[in-house]
């Protein structure tokens, strides 16, 4: 690619600040007891879930523009891998087995393979877009045991399919899997390959240039280091976040022993409760 495209850069990094925001709340939430009654519901399903189309969409999309897509397959495939074994060593509480990078890494070495057939079906990019955003829509229920499209189409899974690793890996969880950040294969490749395609469609039709201008600079170089700061972002919030509630922990724990001390004070001098402050002191 002789030019880069930067909108791209800007779109990525504007999903990343929405990451790094939605990660931020999510540790106040569910590792600070912070409560946010509208992030446990539908809003923070949605926001979550925009993040992650965008993500794996423009991924896809950038396939056809890569020179190394096996080598980078491999590399977000490690740094996947990197994930998961610090947040089992470090935060067993928030681990992340088959997280959005290894999802991402193992879409690319996958479509990375094919890729040189795949481009044989340029023209007809559009309908292949469009037909792995159906397949993307109608298995996003696989996790939950059922393929369809709602109230129209619903397919029940036999449940024997969701038993180990393996089949967590594609989609199917085995019993009492859990993991803070969880991408299966299926339905994620299908975004993955629409993103690929919605590409090749563009270039076919000569579209491709309305990418090349950034529209925010700071989003754009976000975007371009968007692996190095996803590695870092997590740990970083980690940080600030522990030693500011540490903080107001520790607050609090001062003004309640002034509190009770206050109260021993004023039971001893006007006799009341003697016992009572017996029992606390």
């Amino acid at each position: 690619m002789s030019e880069r495209y930067r909108l791209i850069d800007d779109i990525r990094g504007f999903a990343l600040v929405n990451m790094i925001l939605f990660h931020a709340i999510w540790d106040l939430v569910y590792l600070y007891g912070v409560e946010w009654s509208w992030f446990v519901g539908v809003p923070r399903e949605i926001w979550q879930q925009a993040i992650c189309w965008t993500f794996i969409l423009v991924s896809g999309f950038c396939l056809s523009f890569s020179s190394q897509p096996l080598k980078h397959g491999v590399e977000v495939s490690l740094a996947g891998l990197a994930v998961t074994f610090v947040t089992l060593g470090f935060m067993p509480q928030a681990c992340i087995i088959f997280g959005v990078l290894t999802c991402i890494g193992v879409c690319m070495l996958l479509l990375g393979v094919v890729r040189p057939f795949l481009e044989r079906l340029q023209g007809v990019a559009g309908w292949m877009a469009l037909l792995f955003l159906v397949l993307f829509l109608f298995t996003r229920g696989l996790i939950d045991g059922y393929v369809g499209f709602g109230k129209w189409l619903t397919i029940t899974v036999n449940p024997s399919f969701y038993k180990n690793l393996f089949t967590t890996f594609l989609g199917m969880p085995m019993p009492g899997f859990y993991s803070a950040d969880y991408f299966p294969l299926i339905p994620w490749l299908f975004l993955f390959a629409c993103g690929y395609f919605l590409s090749l469609w563009l270039a076919k039709n000569n579209k491709l240039h309305i990418f090349r201008k950034s529209y925010c600079r700071a989003l754009s170089w976000a975007g371009r280091h968007s692996l190095f700061i996803y590695l870092l972002h997590q740990p970083i919030i980690f940080v600030l976040l522990r030693p500011f509630f540490s903080v107001i922990i520790m607050k609090a724990i001062q003004r309640w022993v002034a509190f009770m001390r206050f109260g021993h004070d004023m039971k001893c001098a006007t006799g009341i409760g003697y016992k009572l402050t017996q029992c606390l002191y």
